[in-house]
């Protein structure tokens, strides 16, 4: 901590009333009373004084110090705390997420985006001091979110993904280019993407082997993860009598997938209900973790507002005594 320090200190120039203030306060108490002549005082030189007349100016001197507080406050002061260098955990992380229409199949609960978005939430808030992104793709693909630090922005930009929001399609290797993009300047030890898909490489303006060699090129190490149950899944589809499902035929592009990984270094998972893909999530976890070094402040500890109560309480105590037990009548 280095100590007290305000952000507006010229405020506390006011605080020269305060003598001033001292002054009056004292003048005014003589003028207050009558004074009558006496040619001998011996008689009553020793008579004690009452409470009252020797606490008759304490609301005064507490008005003073409410005042003396208040402009305190008002210079806002608070406690600053040092940087502190520490090693930790962490690595640069960007989760490519296919959202292309068939990850609506029904063979994950509810379906497989909603599935995967609830199991990359709890990775997400499983990892610390890691800077992690989004991108999603179907047809075409885009940054749903740069790699932060800031989860809970994360996280909401994550519950707000959808299937439909972008053109029909599912374009692996522009996702994976997308991602690579995202995170090939970074200074971190570990650079990971993680991949989910469950369709074939079918648009896109890149080739998912040369976003691999892309992605190789930079050390990212890339894990990729096939959704969808073996054989047929639930499909919905509208029509104009309402949400209709149909079963079709669960096409992944393995070899593809597994060629991708092993060219980065990477790892290729399956998953064919929502206990696999937490179990691959886990994994992922326990694999990549790296040192890197990090900077960490505490935010400033504000006590402007905590001197305003303590004004306010002063200056209740300096009524209730004015006009309570130390109240007088002139």
């Amino acid at each position: 901590m280095s100590g007290l320090s305000f952000s507006y200190p010229y405020l506390l120039l006011i605080l020269i009333v305060v003598p001033f203030l001292v002054v009056y306060t004292i003048m005014k108490d003589k003028k207050k009373y009558a004074h009558i002549k006496y040619s001998d005082f011996n008689q009553i030189k020793n008579a004690p004084k009452t409470w009252r007349v020797r606490f008759r100016l304490l609301p005064d001197w507490l008005r003073i110090i409410a005042i003396t507080i208040l402009i305190v406050a008002i210079a806002r002061p608070h406690f600053s705390f040092s940087k502190h260098n520490k090693d930790v955990m962490g690595i640069d992380l960007v989760l490519a997420l296919d959202v292309s229409p068939s990850m609506l199949a029904e063979d994950f609960s509810p379906n497989r985006l909603e599935c995967a978005k609830k199991v990359a939430k709890d990775f997400i808030l499983n990892r610390k001091n890691d800077q992690i992104g989004l991108v999603v793709f179907s047809g075409e693909a885009y940054t749903q979110c740069p790699p932060t630090v800031d989860y809970g922005v994360l996280i909401d930009l994550l519950s707000k993904t959808n299937c439909g929001d972008l053109e029909a399609g599912t374009a692996i290797g522009d996702g994976l280019a997308v991602a690579v993009n995202r995170i090939k300047d970074s200074k971190a030890k570990s650079k990971v993407i993680v991949l989910l898909t469950d369709g074939v490489n079918n648009s896109g303006q890149v080739d998912p082997l040369s976003s691999a060699s892309f992605a190789k090129q930079f050390g990212i190490r890339v894990y990729t993860i096939g959704v969808g149950s073996k054989g047929k899944a639930m499909y919905p589809y509208r029509t104009p009598f309402g949400i209709q499902r149909q079963q079709m035929d669960v096409e992944i592009d393995e070899v593809l997938l597994k060629n991708i990984a092993a060219e980065t270094n990477g790892k290729y998972f399956r998953s064919t209900k929502n206990s696999s893909l937490e179990e691959i999530f886990k994994e992922i976890d326990t694999m990549e973790k790296s040192i890197i070094n990090v900077s960490s402040y505490q935010q400033n500890n504000d006590i402007g507002d905590k001197l305003c109560l303590i004004a306010l309480l002063v200056i209740l105590a300096e009524c209730l005594l004015k006009y309570g037990i130390l109240r007088t009548k002139y």
